[in-house]
Order: structure tokens, then C-alpha cells, then sequence
């Protein structure tokens, strides 16, 4: 029988505003504040972080940090592929988005023969590379490497050499190439995105179901045509970032908070639709910053719901 192992990345370097990394501390505070024992529960391991680099001098400015962030994801995707090698769950806590990359590599190191389907629910696409990014923050590219796909058709910066061969780096960890298609891939809840991004998502007809596509439609039907899409792949990834959920509602504890997203009702819906087909192999939550919380601690709070209930969930699985 399988084991969950709670995997616990603090990076929170490929970030534009600094404090995600403290998002794992903020949800374990919000499990003990409402007398839950969940982090007694599970075994876990800590991710060796590079936060410190926060305050070197910055070279690669379209990839803030990337030499950092390419060492961050390789010992997470190394971790991800040891434990899913024998024979565990991996429910994966992190700061920042670009973790995706080292969470989507381990499970490609673990099953390189099988077909890898992305449920990608969060406010922003994160399909920017180097050559494309308005920010150089690297949370907003952990697709883009996993597909190895630049998106050179829509290039506005001039990458340095240096750049150039970490991001080749990044597309390579673990196994060379693309990690997962673009057919592979699904949207839930992206609201906040760039041209850039549009042109590849329309490129590859990439879906994206919107909050209010859900609602018009029902649930249960973009969540059956959803499944339905990934009916070729052996395992399926869930990312959930945080600021899928709406910030008026919820909270601002999250580095980019977007309003008219989803609830935690509607999240945890989407992520047991997906738990219920046992391909499920990982379960990643993102993107809690409660340094800039509004609310008191009320996204990780929040945070901790979805993840107690999914964690009940796929114990049904195993």
C-alpha cells in the first residue's frame, strides 16, 4: 500500500515579491490553530533552499535567480522520482510556482515511458520563458520548461549566453525534452495572462476553463469533458497555486492576487474529480504568502481545507 510523504520545498526565489517561502510554516500555524493534528500524520522531508541568493547581484535579469532555481527544482525532482520509486504519495508544499518544473521532472524520472497529464489551476498560465517574460520571474515559467517550448514566435528580450544554457538546463532536468504535450495539459481558472501567453495557449488550443465557464456549464460536465481529455494519460499531476481562488473573497496572501476566481469549494471539487480517477500520482499547493495577508492568516487557512480534504481523498485511492 502506498504511503503519502509530505514534500516540503520553502523556495520562494523565482518570485517577484519575496515571502512564499514562509507559505508552509502559515499552513502547518493554521493546522495547529484549528486543533488539527494533519502534520503529525504523514511523514516528510525538507527541499534545501537557495533563499539566500535573494540578495546576490542580479545577471540574468529576463531569469531572475535561474542558477538558483535550476538547483531548487533538481533536488526536488530528485526527491519527487525517489519517493515515488518507493512506492509513496507525494503531496508537495511549496513557495513559489517555479517548483512545478522540479515536481514535473521527478514523476517524468520515475515513469519516462508513461504519459503525463498537467491539471494547471491557478490565476496565471506560467507558459513565459526567457525570451518572452515581462518580469524575469521565473514562477511564471515552470510550463514553458516542462514542454520545452521558448515561444521564439513571440520573443521581445535578448537572452544572455549564460541564461540561455541554464534555461537549457532547466528544460533538461531529469529526462531531455519535453516533459509533458501541450495536448496534455488543462487550465482551471486562468484570468490574468499576457499576449505572449495567449499565442501558445491558442497555438496548441490549450483549454483553459474559465471560473465563469464552470458555473454557466456545471461542474460536473467541463469536469467529465476534462477527464475525458486526459483519457490517454497514465498519470496525471494537480498544481494548485493559491490565487485561483478569489482574493476579494478569500484573502490577498498570495504573491499575484486576482479577483473573480474560484472558492474553495469549487477548488476542491476540481481536484477530487481528478483524484477519483486514480491516475493522480502528485499534489502540489503553491503560492501562500502571509506577509502580505489581509486577512490574518486566512489563505493558508483556507490553503489547509483543500489540502486536508484532498489529502482524505486520494487516501481512498491508495
Amino acid at each position: 500500500m502506498k504511503t503519502i510523504k509530505l514534500i516540503k520545498n520553502r523556495s520562494d526565489i523565482g518570485a517577484g515579491t519575496r515571502g512564499s517561502d514562509m507559505g508552509v510554516d502559515a499552513i502547518e500555524i493554521a493546522a495547529i490553530n484549528m486543533n488539527d493534528n494533519y502534520f503529525n500524520c504523514y511523514p516528510f522531508e525538507d527541499i534545501e533552499t537557495e533563499n539566500e541568493t535573494i540578495y546576490n547581484k542580479e545577471n540574468n535579469s529576463f531569469a531572475k535567480r535561474i542558477g538558483s532555481v535550476l538547483q531548487v527544482c533538481t533536488r526536488l525532482s530528485t526527491s519527487v522520482a525517489k519517493n515515488l520509486n518507493s512506492n509513496n504519495f507525494p503531496i508537495i508544499l511549496s513557495g513559489d510556482h517555479s517548483s512545478a518544473l522540479g515536481t514535473i521532472s521527478g514523476i517524468k524520472i520515475a515513469f519516462p515511458e508513461k504519459t503525463l497529464g498537467v491539471i494547471w489551476i491557478d490565476a496565471h498560465a506560467d507558459i513565459h520563458s526567457p525570451y518572452t517574460s515581462p518580469t524575469g520571474n521565473i514562477h511564471g515559467m515552470p510550463l514553458a520548461a516542462a514542454l520545452n517550448d521558448d515561444n521564439l514566435d513571440y520573443k521581445i528580450n535578448d537572452v544572455v549566453e549564460q541564461t540561455k544554457n541554464y534555461w537549457n538546463q532547466m528544460k533538461n532536468i531529469g529526462v531531455n525534452g519535453s516533459k509533458v504535450k501541450h495536448s496534455d495539459i488543462i487550465y482551471f481558472g486562468v484570468r490574468d495572462i499576457e499576449e505572449e501567453e495567449e499565442a501558445i495557449i491558442k497555438k496548441h488550443n490549450i483549454k483553459n476553463y474559465t471560473v465563469s465557464e464552470m458555473r454557466y456549464r456545471g461542474f460536473d460536465n467541463c469536469l467529465n469533458e476534462a477527464i475525458n481529455k486526459l483519457s490517454n494519460c497514465d498519470h496525471i499531476y494537480i498544481s494548485f497555486d493559491v490565487d485561483s481562488m478569489d482574493s476579494d473573497l478569500i484573502s490577498k496572501g498570495t504573491g499575484t492576487p486576482v479577483s473573480k476566481g474560484f472558492d474553495e469549494f469549487e477548488i476542491i471539487d476540481i481536484i477530487k474529480a481528478f483524484v477519483k480517477t486514480k491516475k493522480v500520482s502528485c499534489f502540489e499547493v503553491v503560492e501562500i504568502n502571509p506577509t502580505l495577508d489581509n486577512k490574518g492568516n486566512k489563505m493558508a487557512e483556507t490553503a489547509f481545507k483543500v489540502l486536508k480534504e484532498t489529502t482524505e481523498a486520494i487516501k481512498k485511492t491508495l
